[in-house]
C-alpha cells in the first residue's frame, strides 16, 4: 500500500486528499480539517511537496491555497498509486478474495482524472467468475462517498475473450481509453 512506500502518514492524507479531488484547491486550515492532523505537520508536508515541485501556492487575501501541478513528471504515476490505494480501487484490492476469481480489474482513466463520462462510457471493467453482490456493495460505498454514478461492467473471461476477438465495438471502446489496471496485465488484456 501507499502507506508501505511513504513513511509519513499525514504525506500519504495530503496526497489522497488532492488525487481522489482533482481540480481543488484547498487552503491549509481545510487541509487540516479534512485530513485531522496538526497543522504543524500538514504544512510541513505541503512545504515539502511544494518543493518537490507537486504542488502550487497562492495566496489570496490572508490565505495560501495549494493546487496540484499536472506538469510534475510523476503527477500520472502518483495518481495510479492513490486510485490503486484508496476509494474504489483500495477496496477492490483489500476485498480481492472476497470478490471471487478476477482476472482482470480496471477503472477508465476519465474515471480516475475526475473527467465527465461520454455517454456509453465504462468507468469500471472487471472480468472473471466475480461474486457480484461484493462489487455492488464496493461500488455502491463508492458512489456515496464520491457522489456520482459509478457505470461497470462485469464479463467472464470467456465472454470477454469472445468480444474481443470478435472486435465488438464495446469492448474495442473499453480497451481504447486509458486505464488503471487493479487486478491484472494490461498487456494481456489488451493483445
Amino acid at each position: 500500500m501507499l502507506s508501505d512506500l511513504i513513511v509519513s502518514r499525514v504525506r500519504v492524507k495530503v496526497l489522497e486528499l488532492f488525487f481522489l479531488n482533482l481540480g481543488n484547491i484547498y487552503h491549509v486550515r481545510e487541509i487540516v480539517r479534512r485530513t485531522s492532523e496538526e497543522i504543524n505537520a500538514v504544512r510541513r508536508e505541503l512545504s515539502h511537496l511544494e518543493k518537490a515541485g507537486l504542488l502550487s501556492k497562492e495566496r489570496r487575501a490572508n490565505r495560501l491555497f495549494y493546487n496540484l501541478r499536472k506538469d510534475y513528471p510523476l503527477y500520472f504515476d502518483i495518481l495510479a498509486l492513490v486510485i490503486k490505494n484508496s476509494g474504489l480501487g483500495g477496496d477492490m484490492l483489500k476485498n480481492k478474495v472476497k470478490l471471487g476469481k478476477v482476472k482482470y480489474a480496471m477503472i477508465s482513466g476519465r474515471y480516475a482524472r475526475g473527467m465527465q463520462r461520454a455517454a456509453n462510457t465504462v468507468d469500471l471493467l472487471v472480468v472473471g467468475k466475480v461474486v457480484l453482490p461484493e462489487l455492488s456493495q464496493i461500488v455502491r460505498q463508492e458512489e456515496v462517498r464520491r457522489e456520482r454514478e459509478i457505470n461497470y461492467t462485469v464479463m467472464s473471461e470467456e465472454e470477454f475473450d469472445f468480444r474481443k476477438k470478435r472486435r465488438d465495438p464495446f469492448v474495442l471502446e473499453i480497451l481504447k481509453g486509458s486505464r488503471i489496471m487493479l487486478i491484472g496485465d494490461e498487456e494481456e488484456l489488451v493483445s
